[in-house]
Formats: structure tokens, sequence, C-alpha cells
């Protein structure tokens, strides 16, 4: 379910971490053991995988929101009806939403049901976010005219709690921010997030939820993490001669991160085309460094890429399908 793109920033996130806490040469002067390369990638494998975990974690969060928002039509009838004074329009509250047939293929599906006992999830769930995205819910036209029809229909059952999802959280910039303070990464995972709950709702039964990432793409992931450390001198001599004026300490560390990464994908991943890593990690640079890093990955990279290629060194062939 995750992409090739949400991959390579976990992965140049996961190198960040560990160049953050390298042992500097102040340190190694004191007697500080480095630590190995075998210890590197250990831990950088460690850091990725509690990113792709977390990131299954908000996918699931998000729809258990959606069913939870739905199911609170049950609370809010029974807690209007047990009033002291009930007034005639609590003791008819609607509660057909709570019956929709998308919401209980969500909550009968398997892999959802272990992906939220096995990570615990329902732990995540803020109860006053529940109710007012409840009380917004009801108050839209959409809801009024799902609660007034007789019927159901599997259109309109999927239409209400897609509402759910898209106006009532997804549009809703303090939900939104929320997310931002309870979920760091989130603006990270957003995109792809987003991406993924909305195939769910082209396709529900095509979701695993214990399957976040597929078998492939975390042998990519971790090839590359490893890959990038195993290669970081060899890379690293032919990235200097490509600075020109600049110092190698001053450029952003971000950016000197994602041209390892992109030489270590243009060298060493022969079934991914040049042209495809390029244009990955200009856009990754440009979300994540500086208004510059793009124009500057992207003119380094081409420039080793012409180099590497005259050399005979990019050896590239077709992925078979």
């Amino acid at each position: 379910m995750i992409s090739r793109r949400n991959i390579r920033v976990k992965v140049m996130q996961a190198i960040y971490t560990l160049d953050a806490y390298a042992v500097n040469p102040a340190e190694k002067e004191k007697g500080e053991k480095a630590p190995s390369l075998e210890e590197n990638q250990k831990t950088g494998i460690k850091v990725l995988v509690e990113k792709f975990h977390r990131s299954s974690d908000v996918f699931a969060l998000l729809l258990l929101y959606v069913s939870k928002v739905a199911q609170y039509a049950e609370t809010n009838a029974r807690q209007r009806a047990s009033k002291y004074l009930p007034t005639e329009e609590d003791m008819v509250v609607n509660t057909k939403i709570a019956g929709n047939s998308f919401l209980w293929d969500l909550l009968n599906n398997n892999t959802f049901q272990e992906k939220v006992k096995e990570d615990k999830i329902e732990h995540f769930i803020d109860e006053e976010w529940v109710k007012k995205l409840y009380t917004s819910l009801i108050k839209s036209d959409i809801y009024k005219e799902y609660i007034t029809e007789q019927s159901r229909s599997n259109a309109t059952e999927k239409q209400i709690m897609q509402h759910i999802w898209r106006k009532e959280m997804l549009e809703n910039e303090d939900f939104q921010e929320y997310l931002n303070d309870e979920w760091s990464g989130w603006e990270d995972d957003k995109e792809m997030i987003v991406m993924l709950i909305d195939n769910y709702f082209r396709s529900p039964k095509n979701v695993n939820f214990l399957q976040f990432i597929s078998a492939e793409k975390r042998e990519y992931a971790y090839s590359l993490l490893k890959t990038v450390l195993e290669k970081d001198d060899y890379i690293m001599d032919l990235i200097k001669p490509k600075l020109k004026n600049w110092d190698a300490e001053r450029v952003a560390i971000i950016d000197l991160i994602l041209l390892k990464m992109g030489i270590a994908e243009l060298l060493y991943f022969p079934t991914i085309p040049t042209k495809v890593t390029i244009n990955e990690f200009i856009e990754i640079a440009k979300n994540y460094s500086t208004p510059q890093s793009g124009q500057f990955v992207n003119g380094v990279l081409d420039n080793l890429l012409k180099e590497l290629t005259t050399a005979n060194k990019i050896r590239k062939v077709e992925r078979t399908k």
C-alpha cells in the first residue's frame, strides 16, 4: 500500500536520525567509539520499521475514527433518552448511521479487527473529538438527507461514510491540527494516507490492514538504506567534485542525504529508471529542504549521471512484470 516516494522519505529520515547521533571528531578524540557499519544498518532498519508501523497505525486510526463517529449516534440517543426530563426530540434520535452497511463491512474485516486489537489503536481515540465530529456531521445537509431515506443503497451507505472522512475530518482544520500535535510525521504521511483511505472506499475487500508494505517494497527500503551506509565513502568521493564552490560541510544535511540516496539508486538499483530517481529526489528536496534544494539536487545528480553513463557505470534493466 505504501508508495516508493514515502519509502524514500522514511529512508531519508532514518539516515538523518543516524547522522544526528553520529560520533563527532571531538568525541572520537575523547575515546568515543563510532558504531560499526553493521550496527548503523541495524539501527537504521529499526528506525524504518518503527516509521512504517506508525504510518500503518495512523491509517487504521483514521478509519476507526470514521467508524466511531457513525456509531456515536447510538451513544447520543442513549444519553438524550436518559435525561432527567427528556424532550420528545430526545426520545427519537435517529440511529440509522450506526447500522451503516459500509461501516459494518469495515468493523467485520478480520485484518482490521486484528490490527486494532494487536496495536491497541482504540487507545489513541479521543472521545471528545468523536463527539465534536458527530455534532458537526448531524448538522450537514447530506446527513439530514441520509436519515430521511427509509431504504439503504450501497451508494448512499458509502457516500455518508466518505462524507465523514472527507468533509468532517480531512477538511476540518482543528482536527488536522490535532493530528499534527498527536502524530509526529502526519504531514509526511498525509498524502499517502489520504490515497490509501480513498482506495479503501473504492475497493474495501482488497485492503489487508496487516500488510501495509509488501515484501518487495520492504526489501527496497532496507536495501536502499544499507547501500547508502555501506557505499558512503565512495559516494561522497563522487559528490565532492560536483559541489564546486560549496564546502561539503556547508551543504544542507538533507540535501547531502538525498544526493547519496539518489546516487545509490542510480548505481545499485538496476530496475529503477534514472529519470524516475532524479525526479523523485528533486521533489523530495523541494518539500523537505531549502527553496533552492530541488535545483541543487537536480544539477548534481544530472551531472553525475552523465559522467557515470560515459564511464559505463550505469546499468539499467527493464523490470519483469
